[in-house]
């Protein structure tokens, strides 16, 4: 009804709802963490051994959300919010909320109680915050925190969790091409970004065709755009990847880095047909793709 907007407050992991009317926030929902140590949530936490090593933590590793693009879409008269959860570090100044989780180990910052057997070697390269997971307030961290959840979630309006893709990104992503597994937008290595933020799902989108809801998932670092059907949003199925970029091209060359996106309604489309538009950072490039 064009009277209420919702925005992403990437770094401080929350979304704020925003009368547009009065010009006024009016409530700021906080989004919570994501337990990577469940079953179905697990992370590639390590870029140092060059292939794909989804996995569980043995030991406290959460995921903030974080999410940078938002959509909003109705289902039965219900509304809900879909988040993109890149993940994003504060930095000014002097000031800089990550480091490797090794960091803490190594300056005993790391509560024995909660990791009685240190921190495990694959966890040692993961950048996590230094300004959350000191739980009980006593100076070391009871849980590491990682930046993103690397995965794209469904909220209802008043911010509680109805649905997250867990770790089915970065699975989608091994399989399909996983001599490229969580590689960068600027290169054509393996596994670049396991530590930090993974194939980062940044622009997303929402988009109606033939009487079903598909939402659109930009992943900024590893490149195209995933398709999930969220008619039932509780229960999204994925759809395909649709990747336009030559892992074997430089990355300014080919379609790299898409961050905006845009749906085009058939009724509004020069082909007569609904398309959706991706804007690519890296090689400056756009994409029209057409849905059939």
């Amino acid at each position: 009804d064009s009277r209420t907007a919702y925005v992403t407050l990437q770094e401080a992991n929350a979304v704020a709802v925003v009368d547009i009317r009065t010009a006024r926030v009016t409530e700021v929902l906080p989004l919570g963490l994501k337990d990577h140590r469940l079953p179905g949530n697990g992370l590639d936490p390590t870029d140092d051994d060059e292939t794909a090593a989804i996995m569980n933590p043995t030991v406290p590793v959460f995921g903030m959300y974080q999410p940078d693009a938002i959509a909003v879409f109705e289902v039965g008269g219900e509304r809900y919010l879909v988040t993109a959860n890149e993940g994003d570090v504060r930095e000014w100044g002097d000031y800089e909320e990550g480091t490797r989780a090794r960091n803490l180990a190594e300056d005993g910052l790391l509560d024995p109680a909660a990791f009685p057997d240190g921190l495990p070697e694959e966890l040692e390269r993961l950048n996590v915050s230094t300004a959350t997971g000191d739980v009980d307030g006593d100076g070391d961290f009871d849980e590491l925190h990682a930046f993103g959840a690397r995965s794209f979630s469904i909220w209802t309006a008043d911010g509680q969790l109805v649905f997250d893709s867990g770790d089915q990104i970065e699975q989608i992503v091994a399989a399909q091409v996983p001599e490229f597994f969580n590689t960068n937008n600027d290169e054509n290595e393996i596994d670049k970004r396991s530590d930090d933020k993974g194939p980062e799902p940044e622009g997303v989108t929402v988009g109606v065709v033939d009487g079903r809801a598909y939402a659109f998932v930009a992943l900024e670092r590893q490149g195209g755009v995933l398709v999930f059907d969220v008619t039932d949003p509780s229960a999204p199925a994925f759809v395909q990847w649709a990747n336009t970029r030559d892992y074997e091209a430089d990355p300014y060359d080919t379609d790299s880095g898409p961050e905006g996106l845009a749906f085009v309604p058939a009724a509004g489309s020069p082909t007569g047909g609904p398309l959706l538009l991706a804007g690519n950072e890296v090689s400056g490039t756009v994409v029209a793709f057409q849905i059939g």
